[in-house]
């Protein structure tokens, strides 16, 4: 009985012999969102680009740097992400470029796709934000998203709150 109980479970991902928890929701086997395609729209890089450091830290550690860069490649698709895609992956097939860490990977496409287009973008999204429908909190938590990156700090952010 107590086999079948144990067996029972690990099927749920319930504690097994010895309180140990087994099928437990971390590491590779934890589901994740699945990624939006990338294909190059300036306002869009920063967020692709969290959304991949996060799977990245999630269910990609222990790779290789070669293995996450060809990951987050995959999800690069689409209008002018294809022709750089292409260059990047035969850039990386010659040995012209080599990547030390996935963050260098991503200082790369963050000054291909997003430069200083992503913080005008940023800072005209601020401007143009409404409280409408939304709670307080919601409209704060969104704003604060929407400053990160606009270049506005201090002083500038809080006359944009107000406006």
């Amino acid at each position: 009985m107590q086999v079948q109980i144990q067996a029972l479970l690990a099927v749920q991902g319930g504690a097994g012999a010895g309180g140990a928890v087994i099928g437990s929701n971390t590491g590779p086997s934890m589901e994740v969102a699945k990624l939006a395609i990338f294909n190059g729209e300036a306002g869009k890089v920063g967020g692709f680009i969290m959304a991949c450091r996060l799977y990245l830290k999630m269910k990609m550690r222990g790779t290789s740097v070669e293995e996450q860069v060809q990951w987050v490649l995959s999800y690069v698709q689409g209008g002018s992400a294809d022709v750089w895609k292409e260059n990047v992956i035969e850039e990386l097939k010659s040995g012209e470029i080599e990547y030390e860490t996935a963050e260098e990977f991503f200082t790369n496409l963050r000054k291909e796709f997003g430069g200083g287009e992503e913080e005008s973008v940023k800072a005209a999204e601020l401007r143009r934000m409404e409280q409408g429908g939304k709670t307080m909190e919601e409209y704060m938590q969104e704003f604060k998203r929407t400053a990160r990156g606009s270049g506005y700090e201090g002083r500038p952010l809080i006359e944009e709150l107000m406006v």
